[in-house]
């Protein structure tokens, strides 16, 4: 989806390949992603896996995605870096816990921990966003991966107490690119569990 989200934005055609299970452990999509995971990404001879290196890619070769000057081109890749490895990891950790964990006795104990790390990323994001529309002035490559992070959190009830946030999540989700992507998106599930 984040992927989708920012070649929507940035007016690019591309086109999707559904792999099935199997095909993500053979040798032709372990030369593109090792791990055997989703997404990999192909544009001319460039290869690339993870999400993130992917969205950089598509936004320093189109523009719209990322500021023009340096300083704020750099602060927004930081905020690029800080969505996959400070927001996200315990919101995935809540995720596996949520799944993984639900016949175990300590499961709410470990959800209270989980929420409380979250909870102090969610504080200390509200804080730094304040009353800006976005991460750095202009919508970048940053908020396509932040609000994908934060949406994980569904209705878990985390972000209630931080409104600008929540507002955050809507007016990002309320971009033309981003109906779009979800449109795409939601058309491969839908094709999928017919």
């Amino acid at each position: 989806m984040r992927v989708r989200w920012a070649l929507e934005e940035v007016g690019q055609r591309y086109d999707v390949r559904l792999l099935t299970f199997a095909e993500l452990k053979q040798a032709p999509h372990l030369a593109l992603q090792p791990f055997g995971q989703i997404p990999s990404f192909e544009d001319g001879d460039i290869a690339l896996f993870e999400t993130g290196a992917i969205v950089l890619h598509i936004a320093q070769h189109h523009p719209g995605l990322l500021p023009k000057t340096p300083a704020e081109r750099a602060k927004a890749i930081s905020w690029m870096f800080a969505a996959l490895s400070t927001i996200e990891p315990p919101i995935l950790e809540r995720e596996s816990a949520k799944f993984f964990e639900a016949d175990k006795d300590w499961q709410a104990e470990h959800f209270a921990l989980i929420d409380a790390r979250i909870t102090t990323r969610l504080t200390q994001l509200a804080a730094a966003l304040g009353d800006a529309p976005w991460l750095v002035g202009i919508f970048s490559a940053a908020d396509i991966l932040m609000v994908h992070t934060l949406s994980r959190l569904g209705s878990s009830g985390l972000l209630a107490n931080h409104p600008s946030l929540v507002s955050y999540i809507a007016r990002a989700k309320s971009r033309p690119a981003y109906q779009r992507a979800f449109a795409a998106q939601y058309e491969v599930f839908a094709s999928l569990s017919s």
